[in-house]
């Protein structure tokens, strides 16, 4: 199947605009998701809206929303509400300001999106603003509304095109200093080459192949036992790790088998590499 556009508007820089349209860039289609089941009848669970104090269950039709202002006591908004502070889709993405990438933290980058040509009009204008984008090495910030909510968001190339990606604002990224932590000590030099050797032998190239979800496979193979009416077999615990141990014993034993076992964890990837799941469009 084809993939869908989750937006569809124009990019402006300045004067210039171009149609252009938003793909999500991530998927959770391969996930493993379950249904509550009642085990006796085989029948899926359906939920009830119930009112916590009468017990009482009430249409979901008659239901508000509901913000606490203290303990039991809530201002309620009606749909009309809702509309009154709704903002209106311009389908525009405007530019404001270009950035450095390395001046925006990691933290606040969110939902990733491609960012493409919607249609041959226009199509010159995007490729220039996106070439002027790769001369300068810049990150273009502009802001855009979807599912009536502005977000902020960071353009920055793509081969053959653009991604967007939201931001989180100021307000949903807790700093460092907002979490109790120990301060550092200063690192040991000779434990601190040795822990440089370790890094220089386990470098690469990231290769998302090399990294899948361990939990997901191990459900998805659990689940095809039990299709075979086979009994799950329960693995063996790990040790336990959680010893006092010698850092710098550690780190010299590391060192001396790190890049046998590197070495050898790549070739066991290679030999055992499976080919990548269909991704749903």
């Amino acid at each position: 199947m084809a993939a869908r556009p989750s937006w569809e508007g124009h990019l402006r820089l300045s004067l210039v605009t171009c149609p252009v349209a938003l793909y999500p860039a991530t998927t959770e289609a391969e996930t493993v998701r379950f249904n509550l089941i009642n085990p006796q009848t085989n029948n899926r669970i359906r939920m009830k809206t119930v009112d916590a104090g009468t017990g009482e269950e009430v249409s979901r039709g008659e239901l508000m929303k509901g913000f606490e202002i203290a303990k039991g006591e809530y201002v309620l908004l009606d749909k009309e509400d809702f509309e009154s502070v709704k903002l209106e889709s311009t389908r525009v993405v405007d530019i404001e300001k270009f950035v450095p990438r390395a001046s925006i933290d990691r933290l606040y980058w969110d939902v990733p999106y491609h960012l493409v040509p919607a249609g041959k009009t226009g199509i010159e204008a995007f490729a220039v603003i996106r070439e002027a984008m790769e001369h300068k090495k810049m990150v273009a910030l502009g802001r855009l509304v979807m599912s009536t909510r502005e977000r902020i968001c960071a353009i920055e190339n793509e081969a053959h095109g653009l991604v967007l990606t939201t931001l989180r604002t100021a307000e949903e990224v807790r700093a460092m200093d907002q979490i109790p932590h120990p301060d550092l000590p200063k690192a040991d030099k000779s434990m601190l080459d040795i822990a440089e050797k370790i890094i220089d032998q386990q470098s690469g190239d990231f290769d998302p192949s090399e990294f899948t979800d361990r939990y997901e496979d191990a459900l998805r193979a659990l689940i095809e036992e039990k299709k075979k009416g086979h009994k799950p077999v329960r693995p063996a615990k790990p040790a336990n790790d959680d010893k006092v141990i010698d850092l710098m014993e550690a780190l010299r034993n590391s060192l001396k088998g790190g890049g046998s076992r590197g070495a050898a964890s790549a070739e066991r990837r290679t030999r055992t590499k499976k080919p990548a799941r269909r991704r749903a469009a």
